[in-house]
């Protein structure tokens, strides 16, 4: 099987929660990485046991103990911010792999409950402790894993897209754009040049008409 659709289909399988936990940036690395037999398929604490037993179907290989050193499954947690203590850095806010925080600079932040993911990404960031995971009192569905994938793949495009306009406005101006106003500037000095000797001729020519 094509490498990449193995990959769609590892992906499909996984809780699309992009806690890091796996050691890959996402899920979607996690998957990629299993397809190309470089990580094993016990990584994936919030899958437990049964995202394991739905691996080891796919790929037909035995099923291995989940690898509790990253992690431990559990119910969902979401993260939950003690906006009177909430300084507005924006810090949990880039950290969020889904934009499930919003807020402004120097302004409160919350977390909008029913898109946090329970990936607790944001909680290490955050200078003033004061973001706690917390039980969510529901399960994570596989709608909530479809949804959560998109969610991901928006917030990856946008921070692409910042990414490169800041580039564009850092970036120094290039020969080609930088040696058209040189050349223009020639020219004109050239033409200037040209018409002041052009003008002094005439003005000799006037004072000497004999040499003329």
């Amino acid at each position: 099987m094509d490498s990449c659709l193995l990959a769609d289909r590892i992906d499909a399988l996984l809780p699309q929660t992009q806690c890091t936990k796996c050691g890959y940036d996402g899920c979607r690395p996690y998957a990629e990485a299993i397809a190309e037999g470089a990580a094993p398929i016990n990584r994936c604490p919030p899958g437990g046991d049964e995202g394991i037993a739905a691996l080891s179907a796919l790929l037909q290989t035995p099923a291995l103990p989940l690898d509790l050193e990253r992690g431990e499954p559990g119910p969902l947690l979401v993260a939950r911010i003690d906006e009177s203590h909430c300084i507005g850095c924006t810090l949990c806010i880039q950290a969020c792999p889904v934009d499930a925080i919003v807020g402004a600079n120097k302004h409160m932040h919350t977390v909008l409950a029913d898109w946090c993911t329970g990936c607790d990404l944001c909680v290490a960031p955050c200078p003033v402790d004061c973001i706690q995971m917390v039980p969510a009192g529901r399960a994570w569905t596989a709608q909530d894993a479809t949804i959560s994938r998109q969610r991901h793949r928006n917030h990856l495009a946008r921070v692409e897209r910042l990414a490169a306009d800041n580039a564009r406005l850092m970036a120094p101006e290039t020969p080609a754009a930088s040696s058209a106003p040189i050349a223009e500037d020639a020219q004109s000095e050239d033409r200037k040049r040209s018409a002041i000797e052009s003008a002094l001729a005439r003005a000799r020519a006037r004072r000497n008409p004999s040499q003329s």
